[in-house]
């Protein structure tokens, strides 16, 4: 375990960099940093509602869309992270939309690669026993319930977590401390002055937004100022508000955006096409109105700013803005003009009414990915609306469920390439929008099209680490019993590859027999070399190698593919590989795996070709050739990077660490000890409880002790164990400037 008496070591956690000033909320920001300083003393409040104490484990900031919630939240976690020597990590739920996957979220977001089918909670319990971190729930609002339940189950099992909540309402969990966030003081004091004399952090914010889009207030223009004070009551202080309404500064005086914003409560949305809009589909952020009894005047005046902003955009601004509404987790400008464009809105126009959607805040860059994009979710709920009211719900979500489905194709057809590292990219990036294309086409009856895009899909989430969301999304496509063909076969093909990568050997077995059923019943030969992978690679896990070499070896060698099916091939024959090393057949055992890189390299790919690494460098070390297995362990660890495979990248630095304790170098061999053990425990299953694997690892680790003794052994394994995933893999792979 990481030793947790010092600060925060590698910067650990998923804090995205600020993208803004941070204005005001001295009070609140004070308030929240002694609520997560582990050191605090506990408070006791008599209040059920209380205001945030110190030493909470549970805090829930409150209030109204558009008041700051989230970047309170981010600026105190900033500041409390040296607190957390295990990381301070934010889960924005915003992207989700299905029920019952938070924990799943919070999963992805500690980057624990677990591969079994236990219960996620017990996961990521199991991870941070003993370990003090601090999670951030972000955007709790429209999955309440399932937040308050991983929130109560691990706060149950987890002494040294602590939870920080933005949310519209409470989780009301018991021991939960509410910090109602109110909007910025517009006057000194309360939004409800007059006097203008002094400003408030809401005139201070809005004055700084103004100088940026070069419209500074001058400290010394008494009228600007109280101007500004005005246009900031009028909007009760709420940032989001203010942020919207100094970006219409780059088109308007002040004195204009002062008369023209009045008083616009009540305003309507457009008839559809087709007639009028129906009266029981009531808009999202009229349900937000009407359903939160804290300051509904504030939702009218955050309704009324956005409802103001959107009538001051251009016709076709407006119609990009309802139809961007339909992406999760963000967007690029490629991918808008292939979901967004029809009818007025032509592609080549697009990138241009983005622009301007980004000049007025409505569309905002990506903090981390340059080049896309992102809404704020109470402005893409605005875009929900209209997008409903224009009758173009359906036809939109449609045209995002078609191009995802396009992409998963694309990414299968040229995964077995020297496209495959810029695909496992882009799934990781796209993760959000596949899932809700993925959602959309199971609720859609043509279960056809639902298997296939299921099919692509779970295969590139099983390549790229995302195993839980593949297995999910397989069962249900195919549960349906949907039509042979294609799609079907690969479907059934990813789901016993999941398996088998879980660890559900027995599971892997039922899949590879209706796997080949499919395969020959498609009458396709590379699908059939791909069955024989998930029921030779079952047998050689649970150590029936020489039946797994007599089905592996059985296989026709066919010319490989470039897609999906071609990887499968290389897969049945690193199998094979394997079964001849573990039964000590070596020499057989590199021959094949020789083969499998050769192969590897022709292609172009990586994935397969960084287990031929590995299996390579196993065959070196029996034969004694050092050199030769310290150089395949680390291309082995640098194939596996490039692919997020931290399962691969583990197995190879247990082998890299045995590889150089041999060569005498016990320091470097501790700290890669502990960089393995860092990446173990992101897996959830250490050496995946193989006892083959399982006994290496303690064999190496008692060399290591036996040269350095116990004291130096724990100083370089605790500095492995600290390092970043980058400087770990950087410093493995011998690209560390402090060799």
């Amino acid at each position: 375990m990481p030793d947790t008496t010092h600060p925060n070591p590698a910067n650990l956690g998923n804090l995205p960099p600020e993208r803004h000033s941070f204005v005001g909320r001295r009070a609140e920001l004070a308030l929240l940093k002694a609520a997560l300083d582990p050191e605090a003393a506990p408070g006791r409040h008599p209040d059920p509602y209380p205001v945030v104490g110190p030493a909470a484990r549970l805090v829930s900031v409150v209030g109204v869309g558009g008041v700051g919630k989230t970047r309170l939240a981010l600026r105190a976690a900033a500041e409390v992270r040296d607190a957390y020597p295990d990381g301070v990590w934010l889960t924005e739920l915003s992207p989700l939309r299905a029920v019952g996957i938070v924990d799943l979220a919070v999963m992805e977001t500690l980057r624990l690669a677990d591969q079994s089918t236990r219960p996620v909670i017990d996961v990521i319990v199991e991870w941070a026993h003993g370990r003090r971190l601090l999670l951030v729930l972000d955007s709790c609002e429209h999955l309440l319930a399932d937040c308050a339940k991983v929130a109560a189950a691990l706060l149950a099992r987890l002494p040294d977590l602590r939870v920080l909540v933005t949310s519209r309402e409470r989780l009301a969990l018991p021991g939960e401390e509410v910090l109602h966030l109110e909007p910025l003081p517009v006057d000194g004091g309360t939004v409800d002055s007059g006097d203008t004399a002094a400003a408030g952090d809401a005139v201070t914010l809005f004055a700084e937004r103004a100088a940026a889009v070069g419209r500074p207030l001058g400290d010394g223009d008494v009228a600007a100022r109280a101007t500004a004070a005005a246009v900031c009551r009028r909007l009760d202080g709420i940032p989001l508000a203010l942020e919207l309404a100094a970006a219409r500064l780059a088109d308007l005086t002040l004195d204009q955006l002062h008369a023209r914003l009045g008083e616009r409560l009540g305003e309507r949305l457009p008839a559809p096409p087709d007639g009028p809009a129906s009266s029981d589909a009531p808009s999202a952020l009229d349900l937000l109105t009407s359903s939160s009894g804290e300051h509904p005047p504030r939702h009218r005046t955050l309704r009324t700013a956005i409802g103001w902003s959107h009538e001051l955009c251009a016709p076709l601004e407006r119609l990009l803005w309802a139809r961007l509404s339909v992406f999760t987790g963000g967007f690029c400008a490629e991918t808008v003009q292939q979901v967004c464009a029809g009818g007025p809105l032509a592609p080549e126009r697009i990138p241009g009414l983005l622009a301007r959607l980004v000049a007025q805040s409505i569309v905002l860059p990506d903090p981390v990915i340059s080049a896309r994009y992102r809404m704020l979710d109470t402005v893409r709920e605005y875009g929900t609306d209209w997008l409903y009211a224009l009758g173009e719900e359906r036809a939109v979500r449609r045209r995002h469920r078609e191009h995802y489905a396009r992409l998963a194709h694309q990414g299968c057809a040229e995964w077995n390439t020297g496209r495959q590292v810029a695909w496992c990219e882009r799934v990781l990036t796209e993760h959000a929008n596949f899932r809700a294309a993925v959602e959309s086409a199971l609720g859609e009856p043509d279960r056809a099209a639902a298997v296939e895009m299921a099919g692509h899909v779970g295969f590139l989430w099983r390549h790229c680490g995302y195993l839980r969301e593949a297995r999910h999304c397989l069962d249900q496509a195919l549960a349906t019993d949907p039509p042979p063909g294609h799609g079907r076969t690969l479907a059934l093909w990813s789901r016993g590859a999941v398996a088998i990568l879980q660890g559900d050997q027995e599971a892997a077995a039922n899949w590879a027999v209706r796997c080949a059923d499919a395969a020959r019943e498609q009458g396709s030969p590379v699908a059939m070399v791909a069955a024989v992978y998930l029921r030779g690679g079952q047998l050689a896990l649970t150590g029936r190698q020489a039946e797994a070499i007599d089905v592996l070896a059985a296989a026709p060698r066919l010319p490989i593919q470039d897609d999906a099916f071609g990887a499968a091939q290389l897969q049945a024959r690193l199998a094979l590989s394997l079964a001849h090393v573990l039964r000590g057949e070596y020499e057989r055992g590199r021959e094949v795996a020789d083969e499998v890189r050769g192969a590897s390299r022709k292609q172009g790919e990586y994935w397969c070709g960084a287990f031929a690494d590995y299996l390579i460098a196993q065959a070196d070390l029996a034969y004694g050739d050092i050199p030769a297995a310290v150089r395949g362990a680390r291309t082995s660890v640098a194939g596996h990077a490039l692919l997020h495979n931290t399962v691969g990248a583990a197995m190879s630095l247990d082998l890299l660490a045995a590889a150089v304790v041999t060569t005498g170098d016990a320091h470097r061999a501790a700290r890669l000890l502990g960089i393995g053990t860092r990446l173990w425990e992101l897996t959830g299953r250490a050496q995946m409880d193989s006892p083959d694997l399982i006994a290496t690892r303690r064999t190496c680790e008692l060399r290591v002790r036996e040269h350095l003794g116990d004291l130096a052994y724990q100083h370089e394994y605790r500095t492995g164990l600290a390092m970043s995933y980058d400087e770990a893999i950087a410093y493995a792979t011998g690209w560390s400037s402090g060799e």
